[in-house]
């Protein structure tokens, strides 16, 4: 390595990061307590540091300079000066290469060695010790980007939030076993652009696909090893970097881009899930590889009576620091750089109530928020919160300001809990077929505020749900501890694999009804990938390390599976072809239940349902009316939005109960659509009269319709 050798110019404090503007590169970097910044070059494999810059300029607290004549794909890193005070939250160590916060691309792996930590492991001291160790050799390193793309003229689909359905997956975990796919694209961005990939999506009808994390990020320690990695990628470090696990070509930017734009052309958003919330280097006893190194005071939220401690509202070990501009800053900066530069459509923000924790407790309207709802770019994208964290008061469903949606964890426990046959349910269950107006009509939102989920990436798939009632993570290597313990889950009488093909069928009906309930809601639907064909995790309800079969979608169907996917595309199908189940605004502002004749609820007498019956500790079915021709809504030329009538039956009950068909309408009959009790839909629509009983079999969903006159 050498010094300077180079001519370098004073450069600009902004934007920052690594900028290539043709003619050479800007860098700059914040560190509001640093003493002196030091810019290390490294050569094509980033295996030696051929060069150290010392960059002389700070303004505004960002320290900055001008390489001229430098290109795309230069490797570099950071080393920071400053001291070494835990006790005052300070743990500048300048032997330790740090990665850029603003780096736009990575290259390499970091590998665990001791040398990643500031302080000295095993000291009795613990991490008020110093370690000089050099870590470069195993860090990975920013690499300078060329940003043009020929987008060809790619646009957003621009899909209105009530049409919207949304199918949660993971880059490898969808393509890897893939048979129509090349092999050597599997389980990358290419791969999630190739033909077979999107054709799936389109002939099950989604409109968006939601990425679990694609951040960079880094496998934790603990589980390297243990021979596991972190498979969900909740561990961010790198909030504009591409991961490069994901990466078939040498260049993640331009892989990632292309994408989008075949998924776009698809008519297909790309929403991400992103991990603000905390960072991969954990606690005051982690490695320090970026944030800690360039100033820890500044990014993360300490301890106020010992600054040595982090406030951790994640269980990961820290939380970033919302109350700093300059961590605002470079949030905001990230997700614009994804919507404007990388084309993306929107975001899911995990464990979001902790970013609005200004002091400790949670702020509905905090900084973060405020700034997002007057941002003229990311006001106008999608915004699904995870609207908990793990700290007091986390618990934040319903909170959330207009502009947001919101993962409903209510709308998942009561539909499991319905479904596994518990009483007295109906009441809460009707609010969450109606868009829960109980959680978002107050505040002046809509229906689609709701993200309507049964099962999501953490824990058990659908057919786990109908398979197992306790966990099985025991490959996990937590000796089975880790996961959610209550999962409202029912086996149907047997614990995992069975050959009893009465429980196979009342397995395969449970899973029917979940996805009826699910595209029959108003709200948006949130459907697990794999779901629509039967995947199993083994009943592991926390497969966040598990890169392997046990995570990743099989292709090879069953006769079984083929009649599921079936069955959801029928669904989807079904819901984006009538607004009646996908309003736009709720029935009425307080009750899910009551004198609106837009909406009716009955009892299996074919009766209205009274306050009594409401409140039922036994009750387990329900009738629900859907007028059509009165939905009181317009399109976007203005013109009503008319639909036929429907009415749901809900049978949860372990017996079969013969549903009088009310004569609310002035039609003579009504038109079978769907009855989960069968393993497939007739192919002809059988018809009912008014008045007559419709015989809903134990544990099925039935949906009948009136179609509208003809005019």
């Amino acid at each position: 390595m050498t010094k300077q050798t180079r001519a370098v110019w004073p450069g600009k404090p902004y934007p920052q990061g690594a900028t290539w503007d043709g003619e050479g590169v800007n860098f700059a970097l914040f560190s509001e307590n640093a003493d002196k910044v030091e810019l290390c070059l490294f050569d094509a494999r980033g295996r030696r540091e051929t060069e150290r810059i010392e960059m002389r300029e700070q303004t505004d607290l960002a320290w900055h300079c001008y390489l001229p004549g430098a290109k795309p794909g230069l490797l570099y890193g950071y080393r920071v000066y400053g001291p070494y005070q835990p006790e005052r939250g300070h743990r500048f160590n300048p032997n330790k290469l740090l990665l850029d916060p603003y780096a736009k691309m990575a290259s390499g792996k970091l590998r665990w060695t001791d040398a990643h930590f500031g302080y000295k492991v095993g000291s009795e001291r613990e991490d008020l010790s110093f370690d000089w160790r050099d870590n470069a050799p195993v860090m990975p390193k920013c690499q300078v980007i060329d940003p043009t793309f020929d987008w060809e003229g790619d646009h957003p689909p621009g899909t209105p939030w009530s049409d919207t359905v949304i199918y949660e997956l993971h880059v490898k975990g969808f393509t890897i076993l893939h048979p129509g796919i090349p092999e050597a694209l599997r389980g990358t961005y290419s791969a999630l652009a190739s033909a077979p990939a999107i054709e799936h999506l389109q002939k099950l009808g989604v409109t968006a696909v939601e990425l679990l994390p694609v951040h960079c990020f880094v496998d934790e320690r603990h589980l390297v090893q243990r021979g596991l990695c972190n498979y969900w990628g909740y561990n961010s470090i790198g909030f504009f970097v591409p991961d490069r696990r994901y990466m078939a070509t040498d260049d993640a930017v331009r892989e990632f881009k292309g994408m989008v734009k075949a998924l776009h052309k698809a008519g297909i958003e790309v929403i991400l899930d992103v991990v603000y919330n905390h960072t991969a280097e954990g606690s005051h006893l982690g490695p320090t590889l970026c944030f800690r190194g360039v100033d820890n005071a500044s990014y993360y939220r300490l301890t106020p009576d010992n600054p040595r401690f982090y406030m951790d509202y994640t269980g990961c070990g820290n939380t970033l620091n919302m109350m700093h501009p300059r961590v605002l800053q470079l949030i905001m900066d990230s997700l614009r750089y994804w919507v404007l530069e990388m084309h993306v459509d929107g975001f899911r923000f995990d464990l979001a109530a902790a970013l609005a924790r200004e002091l400790h407790e949670v702020d509905r309207l905090g900084a973060f928020f405020d700034i997002i709802h007057q941002d003229p770019v990311l006001s106008q994208v999608k915004l699904i919160a995870e609207p908990w964290d793990l700290g007091e008061g986390g618990y934040q469903v319903g909170n959330f300001p207009v502009g947001w949606t919101e993962w409903n964890a209510k709308y998942r426990d009561a539909a499991r809990a319905y479904w596994k046959g518990e009483g007295g349910l109906i009441g809460d269950l009707a609010y969450r077929l109606t868009g829960s107006s109980d959680l978002y009509a107050s505040n002046g939102r809509h229906p689609y505020a709701s993200i309507n989920f049964i099962t999501a990436h953490d824990g058990f798939t659908l057919h786990d749900l109908v398979s197992y009632e306790q966990k099985h993570n025991l490959a996990n290597g937590e000796k089975n501890g880790d996961g959610n313990d209550n999962n409202l889950a029912w086996n149907c009488g047997v614990e995992g694999p069975t050959d009893n093909p009465d429980i196979l069928a009342l397995r395969a009906r449970q899973k029917r009804n979940f996805i009826a309930a699910l595209f029959l809601s108003q709200g948006v639907p949130m459907l697990l990938a794999g779901d629509e064909m039967g995947r199993t995790q083994r009943g592991n309800n926390n497969a966040y390390c598990q890169d392997n079969e046990v995570s990743w979608i099989d292709w090879d169907l069953k006769p079984e599976d083929q009649e599921l996917l079936a069955f959801v595309q029928h669904m989807i199908g079904l819901r984006k072809s009538h607004p009646a189940f996908h309003r736009r605004s709720f029935f009425q502002e307080s009750s899910a239940y009551g004198g609106n004749k837009k909406i009716m609820w009955f009892n299996p007498d074919g009766l209205e349902m009274s306050e009594k019956e409401w409140n039922q500790g036994f009750a387990r079915c329900l009738g629900m009316y859907l007028a059509g021709d009165d939905i009181g809504e317009v399109d976007r030329r203005g013109s009503p939005v008319v639909d036929d009538n429907f009415l749901l039956l809900l049978n949860a009950s372990s017996g079969e109960i013969r549903f009088v068909l009310p004569s609310y309408s002035q039609s003579q009959r009504w038109l079978h659509v769907v009855d989960t009790s069968f393993p497939a839909e007739p192919t002809i629509a059988k018809h009912y009269a008014r008045g007559s009983a419709y015989p809903v079999q134990a544990r099925s969903l039935v949906l009948l319709r009136q179609p509208r006159p003809a005019k």
